[in-house]
């Protein structure tokens, strides 16, 4: 009860601060619900003589939003090369004309289903199918709670199976 009053009376706080800070509203509102899991983890470690609760959610939250936007810029880094690495082994593996053709339009399919995935359910997927981590080490890479990854990876597949449906 008392993290449900917490969360009504400064979740607007919390959002305004990380979607100032990201500029998008889906990077926003992870920030807040990862702000709230870590206060309820580490709600024991909070000092009232160091600063307000609301001094506090707010550092956490401008902490978590500077390595959300931080971890942009490395997925940035991972992107490019695994769509290559997809590329070049589909290609690759092919024999004939037409069996080139099939794989590139199956490429160009999960391409375009990838595309529709959000930045870190993309990340997470395909770190996962092409990183061979476990989600435990997949969630240090990233820096992320394993609870957060594991749902990224799973709303991921489950988008791109509904988006691949058709193809099989």
């Amino acid at each position: 009860m008392a993290l449900a009053s917490l969360y009504d009376e400064s979740s607007k706080l919390v959002y305004a601060i990380a979607l100032r800070l990201l500029g998008q509203a889906a990077d926003a509102e992870e920030v807040t619900l990862d702000v709230y899991a870590q206060v309820w983890r580490t709600a024991a470690t909070y000092r009232s003589e160091r600063g307000s609760v609301t001094a506090w959610l707010t550092t956490l939250a401008r902490s978590r939003a500077l390595d959300r936007a931080r971890s942009r810029v490395s997925r940035a880094r991972f992107e490019e090369p695994m769509m290559e690495v997809t590329e070049m082994k589909a290609e690759a593996d092919e024999a004939s004309p037409e069996m080139k053709t099939a794989a590139a339009q199956r490429r160009r399919h999960v391409l375009s289903a990838l595309a529709t995935l959000s930045p870190e359910q993309r990340e997470a997927v395909q770190l996962a199918f092409f990183s061979d981590l476990t989600h435990s080490e997949l969630a240090e890479k990233l820096q992320q709670p394993l609870g957060t990854v594991k749902t990224r990876i799973r709303l991921g597949m489950m988008k791109l199976r509904e988006q691949l449906e058709h193809l099989s």
